[in-house]
């Protein structure tokens, strides 16, 4: 079994994931504010928008306001989510993003009807073109995706075997294609993970393609997501995305209860306990899951913004003892 990793790297998308999945307005200026304010966290990437169809996700109809308006600090690189050619171009003609190529596909046929309006094979022809794209642009391509890798609201269980054929898939059009990917990433989509078919659906991966690079995006719908990331953490694996606060859910899903990624904070707070570097700094980050409350205006899931870190009660606790 490998060893706890000794640092993580943490995709924010709390900005993309959470204001898309809010059913109240929220001014461009005000996502911009809780943008801004993670750019000073020490987080090193943060995706903030996502371009897509602003009748299906009126919550991004501002993404390109929103990209305009954002002061980018040194040494963040900002991320957007495209599910389509179209989406890429917009996202490119914006000037304003550290363009990372990546494709994926669904374990779910029917959720990849639902979430792209497409079939397995129709997805799979167009990662082929916007790959095309991707080298004919030098927009290097780092990443494919694996959506509802661990279960589906609309087909149940998925087999260990399938995800593990996908993930095949995926790096024979890498190869087909002459490109390299730095990681796959597994999704939780929905929310049917646990740490057994954590453990259970990596190791299988690995067994199976032992030189590649796994990231984990987890959901909370279920109260898991930090279980499930430390049952990640007990098998090596070291990237991750994450939403301050908890923000977001899948609009998709299927699950009124859906609930978004498992919380920065929380994550990192977790890591810390651990020994395991973040490179944020976790107070500033607790300030900016209090933000993103007061943005959108009702009591989001993370804990630690909440319940405090031990870091501060040992600080007190010291300064007691010598009063």
């Amino acid at each position: 079994m490998p060893s706890l990793p000794k640092r993580i790297d943490i995709l924010e998308e709390g900005p993309r994931e959470g204001f898309q999945y809010e059913k109240g307005p929220i001014s461009t200026a005000r996502k911009i504010e809780l943008i801004d304010a993670l750019s000073a966290t020490g987080l090193k990437t943060i995706q903030i928008v996502s371009f897509v169809n602003p009748k299906l996700v009126p919550g991004m109809a501002d993404a390109e306001a929103v990209a305009a308006g954002i002061k980018p600090a040194s040494g963040v690189s900002y991320r957007a989510l495209w599910l389509n050619q179209q989406g890429f171009e917009r996202a490119r003609a914006t000037g304003r993003f550290d363009l990372r190529g990546s494709y994926g596909i669904a374990a779910s046929e029917t959720f990849q009807k639902r979430n792209q309006n497409r079939s397995i094979a129709e997805q799979q022809a167009d990662n082929q073109k916007i790959i095309t794209r991707f080298k004919e642009l030098g927009v290097p391509v780092e990443r494919g995706g694996i959506m509802a890798a661990f279960g589906c609201n609309f087909e149940g269980d998925v087999p260990v075997t399938r995800v593990v054929e996908i993930v095949g898939m995926l790096l024979d059009t890498a190869r087909e294609n002459d490109v390299k990917l730095k990681y796959v990433m597994l999704a939780d989509t929905m929310g049917w993970a646990t740490p057994l078919s954590i453990k259970r659906v990596v190791g299988a991966v690995r067994e199976k393609f032992s030189d590649i690079e796994l990231s984990l995006h987890l959901h909370d719908t279920r109260g898991l997501g930090v279980a499930n990331a430390f049952a990640g953490l007990e098998i090596g694996v070291t990237h991750y995305d994450a939403a301050v606060a908890g923000l977001g859910g899948c609009p998709f899903a299927g699950n009124a209860g859906a609930a978004g990624n498992v919380c920065t904070e929380d994550l990192v707070f977790l890591c810390d306990e651990m020994g395991i570097e973040t490179g944020v700094d976790l107070d500033a980050l607790i300030e900016c899951a209090k933000l993103a409350e007061d943005i959108v205006g009702h009591p989001l899931p993370g804990s630690i913004k909440t319940g405090g870190t031990l870091a501060r009660m040992r600080a007190a606790q010291k300064t007691a003892a010598h009063a």
